[in-house]
Parts: structure tokens; sequence; C-alpha cells
């Protein structure tokens, strides 16, 4: 039986505001191509299908073609989970419908703890897998809040939520493993060691919640994860890996190697695990340094030759703002025709009188998220001096907003 693993498409992503369904349309093409070619007989997409909770319609008629197109593959079933991107509700809507077409989707933790336990048969009806769908695991599905806690003792709470649910898995997946069926596992998480990117945005509470790779239950033969956008194993653990985001979500993400992980079992063992590298249709490049750098770097650049012209971030390094940068970069775009676009950013050197060294500091805020601006405003209030438990309750307060924001949907 042959798996595939892919994770955080993110349907509907915008690069500033600029569209990036023809990217995912290529990758989506691409992936179809794949199944067919090396016999997938199951997809498991490990979270992050979407990029918002409320996805627009283009994102959702990717998403739908999509499932059309992979029944006429020879891929039998595909897994589903959320991520912390994705809207439950939008999941879980045409759930039951979908299961007529071998299409399972958790979207969250269900009310009945074995619905995340999937049998997997074969064209004979013959089991050969079981695959235990965890989804992204929210604060109400691993604790409960303890009033006065320090953010040790919500850390540690935390961390035992994820594993404690990891655990239960064991009593139900022990008859399976007894007769010699493998067992996979999903995730959309931060496993510690990870490598992240600018575009991932930490879960939980803060780096909170990480779990090691050993402190998955032996019993999984092979743990498919969602969340960051690296592909990387955990831990160095070969069975426990990040297949990574399809398409690079942010221009730190120019230089990855966008791939899914095919698996092979027989006779209840995992013979093969491939890495397949996903073809870019778009090059995301980043210049840094001084004005006449820039220029100078910009001119240099070389044909990607690829579907869609390039992108460039442009980071103009500067003691003063300057008016017209975007005027004169452009006079350096129609130079190199294969650019389709600048990201322009202006960032100076300023030297603060508390501080001995200088710092960045970015001239808008398009970059900013919210977490960014409260961190700024902690660096200035409290200096050097710790607040890691407020930065802890701030972002618990924002996973609860996001959380409720799901529910009026």
């Amino acid at each position: 039986m042959k798996i595939l693993h892919t994770a955080d498409w993110h349907l509907g992503k915008k690069l500033e505001q600029c569209e990036r369904t023809e990217e995912h349309q290529h990758f989506l093409n691409w992936l179809i191509e794949k199944l067919k070619a090396e016999c997938i007989d199951v997809l498991i997409i490990a979270g992050d299908i979407f990029d918002t909770g409320s996805p627009s319609n283009t994102a959702l008629e990717l998403y739908y073609r999509f499932l059309r197109n992979v029944k006429d593959t020879c891929c039998r079933d595909v897994i589903i989970i959320g991520g912390n991107h994705d809207s439950i509700s939008t999941l879980n809507a045409p759930r039951e419908l979908l299961k007529f077409f071998n299409v399972y989707i958790l979207g969250g933790v269900p009310d009945e703890f074995t619905e995340q336990i999937i049998p997997v048969k074969d064209v004979s009806g013959k089991l050969q897998v079981v695959v235990c769908a965890v989804p992204f695991l929210r604060d109400k599905d691993i604790r409960l809040s303890v009033p006065g806690e320090t953010g040790a003792e919500r850390e540690a709470r935390i961390k035992q939520g994820i594993c404690d649910h990891y655990n239960r898995f064991k009593e139900h997946i022990a008859p399976y493993k007894a007769d010699g069926i493998p067992v996979i596992a999903t995730g959309h998480l931060f496993a510690a060691g990870a490598g992240t990117s600018d575009s991932e945005k930490e879960i939980h509470v803060g780096n909170l919640g990480q779990v090691c790779g050993d402190q998955f239950p032996e019993e999984f033969d092979y743990i498919a994860l969602g969340h960051i956008h690296r592909p990387q194993k955990v831990n160095k653990m070969n069975h426990i890996r990040y297949s990574g985001s399809p398409v690079p979500l942010s221009f730190s993400e120019s230089d990855d190697k966008k791939q899914v992980i095919i698996l092979e079992f027989e006779n209840g063992a995992m013979t093969r695990l491939e890495e397949h590298e996903i073809p870019s249709c778009r090059k995301l490049i980043r210049v840094k340094g001084s004005l006449d750098a820039v220029k100078s770097k910009l001119l240099l650049l070389e044909d990607a030759c690829l579907q869609y012209p390039s992108w460039v971030e442009v980071q103009v390094e500067t003691e003063a703002y300057i008016p017209d940068l975007e005027e004169q970069l452009e006079k350096i775009k129609v130079r190199i025709p294969f650019v389709e676009r600048f990201f322009c950013r202006q960032v100076r050197k300023i030297a603060l009188p508390d501080f001995a060294e200088q710092v960045d500091e970015g001239m808008t805020l398009m970059d900013l998220d919210p977490k960014a601006v409260f961190t700024k405003k902690c660096e200035i209030e409290f200096g050097d001096n710790d607040y890691s438990e407020l930065m802890a309750t701030f972002e618990e307060a924002m996973e609860r907003m996001r959380q409720s924001e799901e529910v009026k949907e």
C-alpha cells in the first residue's frame, strides 16, 4: 500500500495583496499526476488546507475540484485533518457526503474519540493500515484553564495534554498491532526542534506545547505532521516528518525545497520512504542592502525560466525615508523583464539610548501581526525585564479569540 503525505496548502493565501491561485493550481495539477504515476492508494493532508477560517470561493473551488479529480486516479482514500488556520465547521460541513467517496475529514477533535481511528483497506477489502487522524488540538481539547497558574505550569499542562491525547490511542490500536497492521498518526503542531519560517504562526501559547519526537507513542509506524512549512524530520527521527508547504508562503521560504513524502508498506512493515520534490512555477527572491547595493544585485538576477514571472522582495537599508524608492526601482525593473513585481521595504538603523546596539525598524506595518506589535510594546515598556508570562497570556487570549470566531461561524 502506497501513501502520500502532504500538508499546509494554505489555499487562498495572499502575499500581501497578491493572489497565489496560479501557484496553488499548478501544485494541485502536479499532485494529481503524481497520484497517478506512483499509484498512490491513500492521500493524507495534515492540516491548514485553507489560509483562513473563511476561505474565498476561489479557494473552495480549488479544494473541491481537486477532490473530484482524485477520484479519476487510483487513490481510493483521502484523509484530511484540520489545522490551526482551518475552520472546523467549514471543513466538516460536507464530511458526511464526502464519506461516500472515501474522503474522511476531521476538522477538529470529535466528541467520540474513536472517530479519529480510520481503518484503510485494499481493493480486496483486506485491512492494510490504520490511521489515527489527529487534527490541530485546541485548548479545549487538551486542558482546562486553571486560574492563577504560572507560565511553567501552563506549559506543562499543555504538553501533558497533547501527550495524553496521543497515548489514548494505545489501547485502541493494540489489537491491530498484535495482528501486524501498521499504524500511522497525524498531527498539526509544533514539535520541539523544528525549524520555522516567517509565515508560520506559533500555536497554543507561544512555544508552549512543544512535543519531543520521543514523546509520541512508539506504536506509531509513521507520524505525518503539518504546521511547519519547511520539510524536515523531528529530532532526526526518520518516521516523524513534516512534509512542509507545497508553495513558498513567504520570501523566507524562497530557497526551501518543497516536497511530498511517499510511504510504502508491505507485510505490515514500511519498506519505502521517499521525498518527491515539487516543481516550482514562480521564483521568490529576497534582495537586501543599501539602495546602490540593491540596484546592483537586481541587475545581476538571472531568469529562472519558470511558468510565471518572479516576485522580488527588496529590503533597502537607509538612514532616512526614500519617498521615490518605488519609482527608482521601476526604472530597474524594465531591464529585468522576468521580474513581475517588487515588494518594497525600507529599513533604517536607529540608535536607542537604552541599548548599546542598533535595531532594525520597519517603516510600515505591512508585515506586522498583532503579536509583533504587542512584543514591540513590551520591549518598550519592560526593557530587559522578564515579560514571558504576559506574552503567554496575550497569546492564549489570541487563541481563544480565534476559537470564538470559529464558533460564530
